[in-house]
């Protein structure tokens, strides 16, 4: 299925789904409705009806507003509790009846447009690790530690139900250490690691197709027939960053150039960067994100060397990699993995 992209300002999300998640734990509080609403465009009423659709943009709005009126630490966290398998229609149904992690995360990342709209869920299985990785896919800027706080603690929470134990989820996150580490450790346990290049979440591999016992073969298939259905109603599978991330993933070994890339999108280099710079980024920004990346994963999962990364990504001189790679990651490749203990 190749539908068409969203963007931060397509107006896709169902009011009635997160969004209203997110309102009704601001109003658990005694939060003004008026104040939690403001500057979004949206109304109450209106979401009550449930035919709104919203933008990106209005959604993390509404979130910057919730974090200012509620000042918990704990708001992401409980959100986050909240939104997995939750009420959007056949994709929660299929979740809820997935018959295994694997299933669960597979769906997950088909269905993100409704089941993760503001932070692309990405999954990479290895011999030994499944990896769970949270990209942004409009432009979250300030409010992308909440969402990825509160998307980590959705899947853990959610795989915990289904599967009728806790299961022993590593934490990465890109952000420094916060002062609140005691919400980390409550929600999702002791395994967490802060200031590190990627947002992810992993599990040992042989968790991944163990029965879960709420699993209904017939019911989940149907479900997830339904929704996919849907998915070509709401005519968007994953947002621009997210096709353009896939994009240069695929073709990491070619050489890339913004000219090349709105020509593959079908747009002048003009209105692609405009429209990257709508949503907080540009091109050599996305460039160099899936090249670290990338370089990441070639290092801690291949165990390539210096020579044979920069030789992959198509650097010809060496010193011209690791220069490269210190401005993505602030650190020499040295240096880095022996932070990361490789």
């Amino acid at each position: 299925m190749n539908l068409p992209w969203y963007e931060c300002d397509t107006r896709f999300i169902a009011a009635h789904y997160q969004p209203a998640t997110l309102i009704d734990l601001a109003l658990s509080r005694e939060v003004d409705s008026h104040r939690l609403l403001r500057g979004t465009g949206l109304f109450h009423d209106d979401i009550l009806a449930g035919q709104l659709r919203i933008s990106a943009q209005q959604f993390i709005r509404l979130i910057d507003n919730s974090q200012r009126e509620l000042a918990a630490d704990d708001s992401s966290f409980l959100f986050g509790q909240r939104l997995l398998p939750g009420h959007y229609d056949a994709a929660s149904h299929a979740l809820r009846h997935a018959g295994s992690l694997y299933d669960a995360l597979t769906l997950l990342v088909r269905q993100r447009a409704v089941l993760s709209p503001l932070l692309a869920p990405r999954l990479l299985v290895d011999e030994q690790h499944a990896y769970l990785y949270w990209l942004d896919a409009c432009g979250a800027g300030e409010q992308q530690r909440f969402l990825v706080e509160a998307s980590m603690t959705a899947v853990s929470a959610a795989s915990r139900w289904l599967s009728g134990e806790r299961l022993p989820w590593h934490y990465q996150f890109i952000h420094a250490k916060p002062r609140y580490i005691e919400q980390y450790w409550l929600n999702l346990g002791e395994h967490v690691q802060f200031e590190r290049q990627v947002n992810v979440m992993s599990i040992a591999r042989d968790y991944l197709h163990r029965p879960w016992p709420q699993a209904s073969a017939t019911v989940s298939r149907v479900a997830q027939q339904n929704a996919e259905e849907q998915q070509r109603e709401l005519g968007v599978q994953a947002s621009l960053l997210d096709h353009l991330y896939d994009h240069l993933q695929s073709n990491i070994r070619q050489p890339l150039q913004l000219e090349a890339m709105a020509l593959a999108f079908d747009m002048s280099p003009a209105t692609l960067k405009r429209k990257l710079q709508k949503h907080g980024t540009h091109f050599q920004e996305q460039l160099d994100l899936a090249r670290k990346h990338v370089a990441l994963y070639l290092y801690q999962v291949k165990g390539y060397s210096n020579e044979e990364v920069a030789s992959y990504l198509q650097f010809h001189d060496t010193t011209n990699f690791r220069r490269s790679f210190k401005r993505w990651t602030g650190f020499s490749p040295s240096a880095l993995l022996q932070l990361l203990g490789n």
